[in-house]
C-alpha cells in the first residue's frame, strides 16, 4: 500500500508539471489556476482593507495608464511565448512610503507610492509593473506555494492535498499566497521570489514593456536607481532570494536584444 501511495503521489506530481513562458523552465504546480485567482482576489481585498489607497488623481492616472498598456501586451502574446491570461485587470496605488509593488493572480496590480522616486519616469514605472505582471503570467506565486506544500508536508501528502476543496485550501494557504507575491512581506524592493523566478520575471517583463511601447533599455536605469537607493550591508548573492544588482543588470543587458525585437515606440 505504501508503494502504491508513493506511485500515485509521483504520478500526481508529474501531472502537475508545467513550463514557464519564454524561458521554458519546468515548474511544479499543485495549485489550479481558478484557485490561484480566487486566493489572489482574497489577498487583494485584504490589502486594500488595510492600506491607504491614494487619492492623488495624477499618480493614480499614471499607474492606470502604464498598467493598462502592460496588461494589453500580456493579453496578446507574441507567437507561443505564453498563453493569454484573460485576467480581470485592476490597478491601485497605495499611498505609503514603501518601495514595493506586486501583481496578484488574476491581474490585481498594486503600486506603492514609495517606489515612484526610484522609477521616476513613465517608462521606469513600466519596468516595475512589467516585472510584476511577468510574475503573474509565469504563475510564480502558485509555483512557490507548491514548493512550500511539498517542503512542509512531503510529496505524498501534497498529492493528497490536491483533492482538498478549493475553499478549504484557499483559507489554509491564503497567508502563503500573500507572502509568495509580496503582499504580506517585502524583501528588498520587489517580490520575495527565488532568484530563478526573479530573473525570469526580469526577462519576461522586458518583452512586456517593449510590446507596450516602452523602451526596455530603461530597465538598466531603474535597476541602477534601485542599487543606489539600497541601504545597509548587502548579502552575498548565494544567500539572497534575489540576484545581486550587478548580476541583474548584466542579465538585463544580455536580454535587451531579444526584447528590442518587440519594441515599437508609442
Amino acid at each position: 500500500m505504501r508503494s502504491l501511495s508513493i506511485l500515485c503521489a509521483l504520478a500526481a506530481l508529474l501531472a502537475a508539471c508545467e513550463t514557464a513562458p519564454v524561458t521554458g523552465r519546468s515548474q511544479m504546480m499543485l495549485v489550479g489556476e481558478s484557485e490561484e485567482r480566487q486566493m489572489g482576489l482574497q489577498a487583494y481585498r485584504e490589502v486594500l482593507s488595510k492600506e491607504q489607497v491614494s487619492e492623488d488623481s495624477k499618480t493614480n492616472a499614471l499607474v492606470e495608464k502604464v498598467g493598462r498598456r502592460i496588461a494589453a501586451a500580456a493579453e496578446r502574446p507574441p507567437g507561443d511565448l505564453w498563453r493569454a491570461p484573460r485576467f480581470r485587470w485592476e490597478f491601485k496605488t497605495i499611498d505609503k512610503n514603501e518601495p514595493n509593488a506586486f501583481c496578484l493572480p488574476g491581474g490585481k496590480v498594486v503600486v506603492y507610492t514609495g517606489i515612484l522616486p526610484i522609477t521616476r519616469t513613465e517608462a521606469g514605472l513600466a519596468v516595475v509593473i512589467g516585472h510584476e505582471v511577468a510574475h503573474a503570467l509565469a504563475r510564480h506565486g502558485a509555483e512557490r506555494m507548491s514548493d512550500q506544500m511539498v517542503a512542509q508536508v512531503g510529496a505524498t501528502a501534497a498529492a493528497v492535498a490536491l483533492s482538498a476543496t478549493v475553499t478549504g485550501r484557499s483559507r489554509a494557504y491564503l497567508p502563503a499566497m500573500m507572502a509568495a507575491v509580496g503582499a504580506g512581506a517585502t524583501y528588498g524592493y520587489i517580490l520575495p521570489m527565488s532568484r530563478a523566478q526573479e530573473s525570469e520575471a526580469d526577462r519576461i517583463g522586458l518583452i512586456l514593456m517593449a510590446m507596450a511601447g516602452y523602451d526596455p533599455r530603461e530597465a538598466v536605469t531603474v535597476w541602477e536607481h534601485m542599487r543606489a537607493a539600497s541601504t545597509g550591508p548587502r548579502k552575498a548573492e548565494w544567500l539572497s532570494t534575489h540576484p545581486a544588482d550587478t548580476t541583474r543588470i548584466a542579465d538585463i543587458r544580455r536580454w535587451l536584444p531579444e526584447a528590442m525585437k518587440y519594441y515599437r515606440p508609442q
